[in-house]
């Protein structure tokens, strides 16, 4: 069994605003990637660098609608597995766009629980930063982690 799980909110701009806040790297490097930023565009088939240190693999990226990724989920040196991180985007009528992040294949054990709780709260960051800076042009992520603050890259508990 593999642990998985998933988090959503509304983001107040259309969908290709929204689309494009992930898909750009000076834009995701400006909320979330903030300390190393995002080395280059979401392209599928591609392998990016969030943080100077974290390796993306791009999977899929259908503009407007859907981004699929992996990444190193845990596990000890040697025995790395990777995790699918799903990214949908759902126009509204109102205008604004409803983001849902979705990311599986975690080991159902106990380190495997820890890094999908830590990613989880990181997702969960993420959207809730994307909203202020795509809405309001506001980093809320800036100095918030303490690692930060030291100019340390972010840990796979503070992605």
């Amino acid at each position: 069994m593999s642990v998985g799980f998933r988090v959503s909110g509304r983001i107040g701009r259309p969908v290709a605003e929204v689309f494009d806040a992930v898909v750009n790297p000076a834009k995701l490097s400006g909320y979330f990637t903030t300390l190393g930023g995002a080395s280059a565009p979401l392209v599928a088939g591609t392998t990016v660098t969030w943080w100077k240190a974290v390796p993306v693999e791009v999977d899929e990226v259908v503009p407007d609608k859907r981004i699929v990724l992996r990444w190193d989920g845990g596990g000890e040196e040697g025995a790395r597995y990777k995790t699918l991180i799903e990214i949908g985007f759902e126009p509204l009528a109102d205008g604004g766009t409803f983001v849902t992040i979705a990311e599986s294949g975690w080991r159902d054990d106990p380190q495997g629980r820890k890094s999908s709780y830590a990613n989880c709260e990181g997702w969960s960051q993420m959207l809730s930063c994307m909203k202020a800076y795509v809405e309001y042009g506001i980093n809320l992520r800036e100095g918030f982690y303490p690692s930060e603050m030291r100019g340390e890259l972010p840990t796979s508990e503070t992605k």
